[in-house]
């Protein structure tokens, strides 16, 4: 059976450029569809979070920004019949992710606020992708690779290409005016070959190698069968 080590972020609000802290978590398209995806091709997963913390619903996910009334809905409930899951994560420095078969990293703010600082986050983003197996993240989560480096101080992305949520889509949040940084300037600074769809708020999935990214959250479900493809597949 497939085993895949889904990663949330602990965090529960976004400090900003002025102190505030805007109120977020993860987002809610972002871990149902790839859960449901990955449940429904009978995939094992074990959520794991900084510090073991349950996760935190960032609500403006199941408001209007999170799409049609029709599509919140459902997903709303997908997330309440998982709800044990999200409540009971395991600490994510008691995992060993070499025992998976893909490391998945949702998005949400809440990444930009803990994971892009989280050490145990970094090392094991390090192991996995010099590793060679699949890993993905999606949205924001690419911040997390912000806490990743070598020994040499540099970024272990460095080269590689990925995506993550535009400048312009970021732009879109009244509080991104806000931002102590933007997740696409951070990665160009690090080294990544970022790359976008041409239009904001499209799918959009970039593989490089067994690196898998997805832009924003229309990206979720592509990303989540983007990689069911790809671990269904025999290796020749």
């Amino acid at each position: 059976m497939t085993r895949v080590l889904f990663v949330i972020s602990a965090a529960n609000g976004w400090t900003l450029a002025d102190g505030t802290v805007h109120p977020t978590g993860y987002w809610a398209e972002e871990v149902a569809e790839p859960h449901r995806v990955f449940s429904e091709a009978g995939w094992r997963i074990t959520i794991a979070t900084p510090g073991g913390v349950a996760p935190t619903l960032d609500e403006l996910s199941l408001g209007i920004a999170g799409g049609l009334p029709g599509t919140r809905k459902k997903i709303r409930a997908y997330l309440n019949s998982i709800t044990d899951e999200l409540n009971h994560p395991v600490s994510l420095d008691g995992v060993d992710e070499s025992e998976f078969d893909l490391v998945f990293y949702p998005g949400g703010h809440g990444p930009m606020e803990d994971l892009a600082v989280d050490a145990v986050s970094g090392a094991l983003l390090t192991r996995r992708l010099a590793s060679g197996r699949p890993l993905a993240l999606l949205c924001h989560a690419p911040a997390a690779i912000l806490a990743a480096t070598n020994p040499d101080g540099t970024n272990p992305f460095a080269g590689r290409r990925m995506t993550g949520l535009s400048n312009t889509e970021e732009r879109l949040n009244s509080f991104a005016r806000k931002a102590k940084w933007l997740l696409e300037d951070r990665l160009v600074e690090v080294g990544v070959r970022y790359d976008k769809a041409r239009l904001p708020l499209r799918p959009h999935v970039v593989v490089d190698g067994n690196l898998y990214t997805g832009q924003n959250p229309q990206s979720a479900t592509a990303l989540a069968t983007r990689l069911v493809e790809a671990l269904s597949t025999p290796s020749t």
